[in-house]
């Protein structure tokens, strides 16, 4: 950006381009950081070369002051903002043939089952070979969500999460379905495996989820609501296996990771699940015996145990309710049989 001193961001910004615009109000508590590791950390799928070349074209302000320096160093209350031009392939993502696991279709949506290990949609690292490069090759002009790389999708689920999602084949069906996600009315419920036993039936695990300080790809709860979106998961103990919990997990709201870093926050993170320490044996006995079945538990299901059982909207056309279950995959019906058989007589 040339003569930034006289020129603001938004006077910079070229009407035919796209941009991406990212807004932080730094937290009263917040010790003074280097601008370029904070954005680091709370920007996703960023380098720190993206930030520090931002930063030295002039596209980071702080409380509206263009700043050139990675060295600058933000304090409480500063208000940093980010824009920079919004990186897509002109011709969308590319249209390959996956294999879809389709349990419902009419003219305006589709239901199918994501298996583990399938990502949702392109990013840095998943350039194709993803659920929506299948969805491309299956379905054409699909509607868009957000720039060109999400078409039909309206919600995720995780990489390594098995289940069900809904995807909009048509502009009317994205608008309503994403008014449903917004208003809440949309019914999801997960199967989840979690270390430890709940000391009750029921109950609901409420905190505000916002990236993590320190790891940019993980989420953290702060409970005092200092940041982040309000979140909200109600569960319900299906079976217990003392060690472990069988629980079911309705959504209030869907944040990215929610019943993952809602558990973990809990004090029983998922079982298998890596990103937030559920891969170790947190609960039982020091046995060899105990830890082999374990390890044997983690070779047979590797990914987080975390599943989305059910779902349910309101069809966009006809107002149909529509309702779906999936049984649990194949590798998370072993471990839970594997669980019941090995504490059967135990508790």
């Amino acid at each position: 950006m040339e003569n930034k001193e006289q020129q603001t961001i938004e006077e910079a910004i070229d009407p035919q381009v796209v941009y991406e615009k990212h807004e932080f109000v730094i937290d009263p508590r917040q010790e003074p950081i280097r601008i370029d590791k904070f954005l680091l950390n709370r920007l996703e799928n960023v380098t720190r070369n993206r930030i520090q070349k931002a930063i030295g074209d002039g596209w980071v302000s702080v409380n509206d002051k263009v700043i050139d320096k990675s060295n600058f160093k933000i304090k409480p209350h500063h208000v940093v903002r980010v824009t920079w031009k919004k990186n897509k392939r002109v011709d969308g993502p590319e249209a390959q043939p996956i294999d879809l696991d389709i349990r419902y279709e009419d003219n305006e949506v589709l239901i199918l089952h994501k298996p583990a290990g399938l990502v949702v949609h392109p990013g840095i690292g998943n350039h194709d070979g993803t659920l929506v490069n299948g969805l491309v090759h299956y379905l054409k002009g699909l509607p868009i969500v957000t720039g060109n790389e999400r078409p039909g999708i309206v919600h995720r689920i995780d990489k390594n999460t098995t289940g069900l999602m809904v995807i909009a084949k048509t502009e009317e069906a994205m608008s309503h379905l994403a008014k449903q996600f917004f208003d809440r009315t949309i019914e999801r419920r997960y199967l989840a495996l979690v270390w430890g036993d709940l000391k009750e039936d029921k109950g609901t695990i409420e905190g505000h989820i916002d990236r993590h300080p320190n790891h940019r790809k993980l989420r953290h709860v702060f409970p005092d609501g200092e940041q982040g979106k309000h979140a909200i998961t109600h569960y319900e103990v299906v079976q217990r296996f003392g060690y472990v919990t069988l629980v079911e997990c309705k959504l209030e709201t869907g944040r990215t990771h929610q019943i993952r870093v809602h558990f973990k926050h809990f004090g029983h993170p998922l079982f298998g699940d890596k990103e937030y320490g559920g891969d170790k044996i947190l609960k039982g006995t020091v046995f060899t015996k105990y830890k082999q079945f374990v390890n044997n538990c983690f070779k047979l299901m590797p990914e987080q145990a975390l599943h989305a059982k059910s779902l349910g909207f309101e069809h966009p056309v006809t107002g149909e309710h529509i309702y779906l279950e999936a049984p649990l995959p194949q590798n998370f019906q072993d471990l839970v049989e594997k669980w019941d058989k090995y504490t059967q007589g135990r508790f």
